[in-house]
């Protein structure tokens, strides 16, 4: 096989697994419903492809319709009416000791 050809297939089923396992479970079943005569097989290959490939551009097209986002709202200030808190020093502790005799 191609490098080419599958490192296309690879980003393809990166980006889209469930659509590209739909359209190799639709081409699998109609080449055997072609080959073996069984043009239901056929058939419900064919329309397996092409709901999985209209799937697939649906997703595509609706990602690309992106709306830039506005500012953010806050609902908070930036400050808050509490006071900090002091810093705490621990130069004035005393190390713990071990007193279970």
């Amino acid at each position: 096989m191609n490098v080419a050809w599958s490192r296309m297939l690879k980003s393809a089923y990166r980006k889209e697994p469930i659509s590209s396992f739909i359209i190799t479970v639709g081409m699998v079943d109609a080449v055997i419903g072609g080959v073996g005569y069984r043009w239901s097989l056929f058939a419900f290959g064919v329309a397996a492809v092409s709901i999985a490939v209209a799937f697939r551009w649906w997703r595509t097209q609706q990602t690309q319709v992106e709306f830039p986002s506005s500012k953010p709202i806050h609902y908070l200030t930036d400050r808050s009416s509490r006071p900090q808190l002091p810093m705490l020093n621990s130069s004035g502790r005393l190390p713990p000791t071990d007193d279970r005799r």
